[in-house]
């Protein structure tokens, strides 16, 4: 095992902290040493960068105590003290004072790391209404470049065109702002984003009224997704003077939208809200999105005009843990609001697609083989609620089921049960004997007798279900409605040509394996059918996944063959998705599937269904997933019919989300899950 695996920051990850420390009523010293207190919690726990409130060492709160001569000399100490205490911790600080600089004071955020105050960026905006006087005592630091502060006996950078950047850990590039900044038009922290800042960070007071915290939360999002960043935000607490006001101490760690951390708000203990961002997810983001870049061209890239101030953070690549939720199953949320929501939209993509193709093609009727197992199943009953939509009776739809050599009862008897529950058109064509014949003319062992059950043997009977397919499609007026999945496309499990690859609109392309299973039980919890539907889809899900192609006593087990679905969902989203390196992959996934114990799982899954796999089974399966993905099975994806995109984990069509060579190599791949993996 490379040495470095189990660290975060091998990884391209960084740990982060809100905190929200004891405030005072303008008692510099009392601030010095809470804000100390937190930073000697974060470096214990590893923490890369801690956010304080705004004017945590001044305090907020304390209106014309600010032009105070005793208040400004008494926050220059608490500077120093700070600065003092960070010499042996490991976090870079980002504190909140107000400094005095060539005649005016102003609201500022000041970086310090390890014995040095690193820069000093002033607040932008600065308001002034409502219950806020700022520029009663503060000036704007809007256009104020090139310029330094005196600290002690050190000059330091001032200005609002800092961002700093780790010289010894890449992308660790942050941007400080200040509350009012980010609730403006125009927030400092988009110039920093565009200039190359991963982290953006906002140190605020912002008294809580009633609703706030949601305004504040939706303004972290929206700026974190929009620029492409990890956002960190930290709202003073309990302490500051409640005179006229009140203060939540509501602290945040936002990523590309997505909500990581959060502090208790009103709390009177002081606390640091941690979470580990992805780094190397941002920048693959905005590598991938050219918006980004066309942003910044717009403005004339801002990078040119920030000063980068670098600084030393010594990481030591240790095993620190994960302090990051990670989704097992990427492609499906774990919280049950958001899963009912997505299973919604996920259902309604799929069943407009296939609408819409059916009236286009003014087919007749939908053809779908109906084989009893989860994918088919899937098909069918977004069929059936299509035919619903557009008002057509359920008989426009022909589900044939077409046993094979290897077909069981169980499956056999789900399929004709749920056709009959749903009211299609059902009929049934056994193949074996055409089977036999097509294996008797090629000379095929099985044609003599012999049990060989070869892939050929299999591709013969998958071959012939879709070839019956299509021309009964096209006696019949009919479209064939593709079954296969996303997860069978990643993983080049499915047949080409005429077979499972091949239909007139794969409604399911985009949907994987995972995902499929959570729909189907969205689909029983929301009513979407009868008791009779409902009943035989909990019986498809307690199947096991099998192509049933080749007979024998134990039934034959598709994830014995090619893995987990649930790791192979797992790996294809971190693919297709964010284009990470196989090592990253394996590390995500191992913190993700390690312990069945930890974590939360999506709302209904079954507890005996709660499994755990150890690292060397996530390095088996994903080399194996690599060398199907990028090396075995792309001209199957080449190829593949129309079919509508579901999830923004993203699709496999060559014309949309994923374009790549069907001759390529996993070779990069391999090697580099070789030099740096588990």
């Amino acid at each position: 095992m490379n040495p470095a695996f189990r660290s975060i920051h091998h990884h391209g990850l960084l740990r982060v902290a809100a905190a929200t420390p004891p405030a005072s009523v303008g008692d510099p010293a009392f601030n010095a040493a809470a804000a100390v207190a937190l930073a000697r919690r974060a470096h214990e726990g590893a923490v890369d960068l801690v956010v304080f409130p705004e004017l945590n060492l001044s305090s907020y709160a304390i209106d014309d105590l600010h032009l105070q001569s005793a208040s400004r000399g008494a926050t220059l100490d608490a500077v120093a003290a700070v600065t003092a205490a960070s010499a042996e911790l490991r976090p870079v600080l980002l504190v909140g004072a107000a400094l005095e600089r060539a005649g005016r004071l102003y609201n500022c955020a000041l970086a310090i790391a390890r014995g040095r105050v690193l820069g000093v960026v002033p607040k932008t905006f600065l308001p002034n209404y409502r219950e806020y006087y700022e520029k009663r005592w503060f000036a704007s630091g809007a256009g104020l470049a090139g310029l330094t502060i005196r600290l002690g006996d050190a000059d330091v950078p001032f200005g609002t065109d800092l961002i700093f950047a780790a010289a010894d850990l890449p992308r660790f590039v942050f941007h400080a702002e200040i509350c009012e900044d980010y609730w403006s038009p125009t927030p400092p922290s988009t110039l920093g984003a565009l200039a190359g800042a991963l982290v953006c960070t906002n140190l605020s007071a912002s008294n809580v009224v009633i609703g706030k915290s949601r305004e504040r939360m939706m303004l972290s999002a929206s700026q974190s997704a929009r620029a492409m960043c990890a956002y960190v935000y930290s709202a003073a607490g309990a302490g500051e003077s409640t005179t006229d006001l009140a203060w939540d101490g509501q602290g945040t760690v936002h990523e590309l939208g997505e909500l990581l951390a959060e502090s208790t708000r009103f709390a009177h203990e002081p606390e640091l809200a941690i979470a580990d961002v992805d780094l190397e997810r941002l920048a693959q983001e905005r590598l991938r999105n050219g918006t980004f870049n066309d942003s910044a061209a717009l403005l004339g890239h801002p990078e040119t005009r920030f000063r980068r101030v670098a600084f030393e953070h010594r990481p030591d690549h240790a095993d620190v843990g994960l302090r990051r939720e990670l989704r097992r199953f990427p492609f499906v949320p774990n919280d049950p609001a958001k899963l009912d929501a997505d299973c919604y939209e996920a259902f309604n993509i799929q069943v407009e697609g296939i609408a819409k193709r059916l009236v286009a093609a003014r087919a007749r009727r939908l053809v779908i083989g109906v084989s009893g197992g989860l994918d088919s199943t899937h098909a069918l009953i977004v069929a059936a609620k299509a035919l619903d939509r557009l008002g057509r009776p359920r008989t426009d739809i022909l589900g044939i089921t077409l046993p094979g050599f290897a077909t069981s009862e169980g499956t056999r008897s789900n399929a004709w049960k749920l056709m009959d529950a749903l009211g299609v058109t059902a009929e049934e064509i056994d193949i074996r004997p055409a089977a036999t014949r097509m294996l008797e003319d090629m000379g095929h062992p099985f044609g003599r007798g012999e049990e060989v059950y070869d892939v050929t043997f299999e591709n013969v009977q998958a071959g012939l279900r879709t070839d019956y397919l299509f021309r009964i499609a096209n006696q019949r007026d009919g479209l064939v409605v593709g079954t296969g999945d996303l997860s069978e496309l990643a993983l080049g499990w499915c047949t080409y040509g005429v077979g499972d690859q091949m239909s007139h609109y794969a409604v399911n392309a985009g949907v994987p394996k995972t995902l499929i299973q959570f729909l189907i039980r969205w689909a029983i919890a929301t009513d979407q059918y009868d008791a009779a539907t409902d009943a035989v889809l909990e019986s498809v899900l307690g199947q096991e996944i099998s192509p049933e192609l080749v007979p024998g006593e134990e039934l034959q087990s598709t994830e014995s063959r090619i893995g987990p679905y649930a790791l192979n969902d797992f790996f294809a989203h971190y693919v297709i998705r964010h284009g990470l390196a196989p090592s990253k992959i394996a590390f995500l996934a191992w913190h993700a599937w390690s312990d069945a114990a930890r974590g939360r799982w999506p709302l209904g899954y079954p507890e005996a269904a709660r499994a755990a796999y150890d690292l060397e089974t996530v390095r088996l399966w994903l080399e194996r997933f690599l060398v199907r993905f990028f090396q075995t099975s792309q001209f199957k994806r080449s190829a593949i019919p129309n079919g509508p995109k579901v999830s923004a984990g993203g699709a496999l069509s060559p014309r949309g989300d994923w374009r790549a060579p069907s001759d390529g190599t996993a070779a990069a791949w391999l090697a580099e899950l070789a030099a740096n993996g588990p």
